[in-house]
């Protein structure tokens, strides 16, 4: 009967552990997310710096590759820790009895696609205006 509740104890903790393994993912990637963010603020205000200063659109152009590229990452970082998010859940419930699996792949159904989780509030806010700065430089620079 002692080895009964001892071995539910194990279970239990490893049930802990595990759950603590994928919510150190989760905060990894909401870590990835965040420093993405800071480089697309960065390097965007860098260009339309060097845009305004010398009138050079150019710069205003360039800045729209980088702008792009850090929106996509940050929606494929967002994707990731939903789909991780969901592996939590379910093992949480119970639903993943398989100890310590990491693989969120079983999940994609209930996490939104790529294109749009791109377009969803979390990434547009911040993605947008940097966007719409871009282009409020490009015609201030067309006009000078």
């Amino acid at each position: 009967m002692q080895l009964q509740g001892a071995a539910q104890e194990k279970v239990q903790q490893d049930l802990a552990h595990h759950l603590e393994m994928v919510q150190a993912v989760v905060n990894r990637l909401a870590g990835n997310s965040f420093a993405i963010r800071g480089w697309s603020v960065t390097l965007t205000a860098a260009l339309l710096s060097l845009a305004a200063k010398d009138s050079n659109t150019a710069f205003a152009v360039v800045a729209f590759y980088p702008a792009l590229a850090f929106m996509g990452l940050d929606a494929y970082y967002l994707r990731q820790e939903r789909r991780y998010r969901a592996l939590y859940d379910a093992i949480r419930r119970g639903v993943v009895t398989k100890a310590y699996e990491m693989d969120p792949a079983g999940f994609d159904s209930d996490v939104p696609s790529w294109l749009v989780v791109s377009t969803s509030r979390t990434v547009l806010g911040t993605h947008l205006p940097i966007l719409a700065a871009i282009v409020a430089v490009l015609f201030y620079a067309l006009r000078a």
